[in-house]
């Protein structure tokens, strides 16, 4: 029986549902997600939420809570904020009242090689006091706190299924010992827009960093 993180032993391969796309790219949708922390000045968990197997976008994996941009939230910096508290308590049910206390992380926008595509900003906050996350059942069927070092191990075990935008980020918050160290290292930070690429080699194809060798061929 295959186990959730034999899908993603390989970390720079496209994900599930994600086609590549053979014609001219598509606009990217905006998109927001909360990586929710706890530990304060003792530690650091992060929330990662399981997608629901049989989804044809992402199916299986454990991902950071968020989700694209409706209509009628409108655009800008406060649309993208909206959308991860959003999303953060349909799939989690877990409420965040502040948009604005929200502080930004990074932001990632999906290789213009894939079709289904996302301008998303990633955000940091501290979960209430007492939260207990409760999967809605339908786009997240399970979720579960991790140190970032023990979500990583946990991949490489076979126990998670994790995408490549997931891992990077799980990579960069372990190497932070506390909640409140991430915190005070992301407020005021600049934040740079990160477009990965995937190059195609034959039959196969592999996701490459900006900086990396390969993508500026």
């Amino acid at each position: 029986m295959r186990r959730d993180g034999e899908r993603a032993l390989s970390t720079d391969r496209p994900g599930p549902g994600q086609p590549l796309n053979l014609g001219a790219s598509t606009e990217p949708r905006p998109a927001g997600t909360v990586i929710l922390l706890r530990g304060g000045a003792t530690g650091l968990e992060v929330l990662l939420v399981r997608r629901n197997p049989s989804a044809r976008f992402m199916g299986g994996a454990w991902v950071f809570p968020g989700g694209a941009v409706n209509r009628n939230e409108g655009g800008g910096d406060r649309a993208h904020r909206t959308a991860a508290i959003r999303e953060l308590e349909e799939e989690a049910g877990i409420a965040l009242a502040d948009p604005g206390a929200l502080v930004a992380f990074s932001r990632w926008i999906t290789p213009a090689e894939v079709r289904v595509r996302f301008d998303t900003w990633f955000y940091l906050a501290p979960a209430p006091p007492g939260a207990e996350a409760r999967p809605d059942g339908s786009e997240v069927v399970d979720a579960r706190w991790y140190t970032p070092a023990e979500a990583l191990e946990a991949r490489h075990r076979g126990e998670l299924f994790l995408v490549f935008p997931t891992i990077k980020h799980l990579e960069q918050l372990s190497s932070f010992s506390s909640a409140d160290d991430l915190l005070d290292h992301a407020r005021g930070r600049e934040v740079h827009p990160v477009q990965p690429r995937i190059v195609r080699q034959g039959e196969t194809a592999r996701i490459v960093l900006p900086g990396e060798p390969g993508y500026a061929d």
